[in-house]
């Protein structure tokens, strides 16, 4: 009965994995629909804020949804014209920035010789260049700028997103034939992801605000535009701050010295530190935590499968499997592995131990 056991067990978990490897090939091949419902998927999720809220105040549910559409459309639009303006003149001035670079790498070289110290042009361009960073910037932007040249469809998908919204739970009575069911599990789920996307979207953009007002106060070039980059990279943790101030350090240094990208170093610094190590976590709480491993991982797998889009909602979308693994008896140890090692000892009760033992 034991071998029976073991066998169906073993028969399972390669009958899963092969499953999961079939739904991550499918992903891979279909990268340009996902990433379009994802992205929809993800701007609908804060547009119901806003629509429920309508709807409360006795707004017909149409007219709620065409309100908030309207006001999406004149934020992207805006948006859009400030945030192309920058790139564009980015995009002009990227070959003076780049041999001003260039300029300061010869220079520190003729220093390290006078000290002794003998570095080859094929080091100093090769390895220690930092134009790189700058076209790697100009890249991201430009793939971005690509992906939302859909801007259209995805505005038409979030539209009748919102508009089904309201319906759903209905739909589910029907198809479960129970017309006064309540799916307290499936609600709860929901609000939860919104809550995360919700709050993570409103940090995120206090940390670009803040960005770009530094930046705009030490005389940066394009503050708006490292302010956008900032807001968008902070999806991904840790990583996406580093990435987010490169850039903007590196042309701080070019445009006014080694003192002022300090300071533009250290802005970014105290910006990320207090909104990603106390003001986020108080507002999140542990629930919403993952594993560092976990985060790693997932900004390698989602930005494998789908692109640049994978890679800044990779929290978001392991965030959702981790809260779905919850509400599942079954697939609990997976939200168990997936968070952190803090959640781990406030649900088992484990001591925590002490420093030196």
């Amino acid at each position: 009965m034991a071998e029976q056991q073991d066998s169906y067990s073993a028969r399972r978990f390669i009958f899963v994995a092969a499953a999961f490897v079939v739904i991550l090939w499918g992903i891979y091949q279909a990268q340009s629909v996902v990433v379009l419902a994802l992205v929809s998927v993800f701007i609908a999720v804060l547009g119901t804020v806003p629509v429920r809220w309508m709807e409360g105040k006795h707004v017909p549910p149409i007219i709620a949804v065409l309100i908030v559409m309207a006001a999406m459309v004149g934020l992207i639009l805006s948006i859009g014209v400030v945030i192309g303006a920058s790139l564009n003149n980015f995009s002009n001035a990227l070959p003076f920035y780049q041999s001003r670079l260039h300029e300061m790498l010869f220079s520190l070289k003729a220093l390290l010789a006078a000290r002794g110290i003998m570095v080859t042009d094929t080091v100093l361009i090769g390895y220690l260049d930092p134009a790189m960073v700058m076209n790697v910037t100009a890249s991201l932007f430009s793939t971005l700028g690509s992906t939302l040249s859909n801007a259209v469809l995805v505005l038409f998908t979030v539209t009748f997103i919102l508009l089904e919204a309201a319906s759903f739970p209905a739909k589910l009575r029907l198809v479960r034939e129970t017309p006064r069911a309540s799916f307290p599990q499936f609600a709860k789920f929901i609000n939860e992801i919104k809550r995360y996307v919700v709050i993570k979207t409103l940090i995120n953009l206090v940390a670009g605000v803040l960005v770009a007002l530094w930046l705009w106060i030490l005389g940066v070039d394009f503050p708006v535009l490292w302010g956008f980059l900032t807001f968008l990279l902070q999806f991904i943790p840790s990583v996406g701050s580093i990435v987010a101030a490169a850039p903007a350090v590196l042309l701080t240094l070019i445009q006014r010295g080694g003192g002022y990208a300090a300071l533009a170093g250290a802005g970014y610094l105290v910006i990320g530190l207090i909104l990603g190590n106390i003001v986020e976590p108080r507002i999140m709480g542990r629930k919403f935590g993952l594993s560092t491993l976990v985060v790693f991982l997932s900004l390698i797998i989602w930005g494998t499968l789908l692109g640049v889009f994978g890679a800044l909602l990779c929290v978001p979308l392991t965030m959702t499997l981790k809260l779905a693994c919850e509400e599942n008896e079954e697939w609990r140890w997976v939200a168990v592995i997936l968070g952190p090692v803090n959640q781990v000892e406030r649900t088992t009760g484990a001591p925590k131990r002490k420093a030196g033992s």
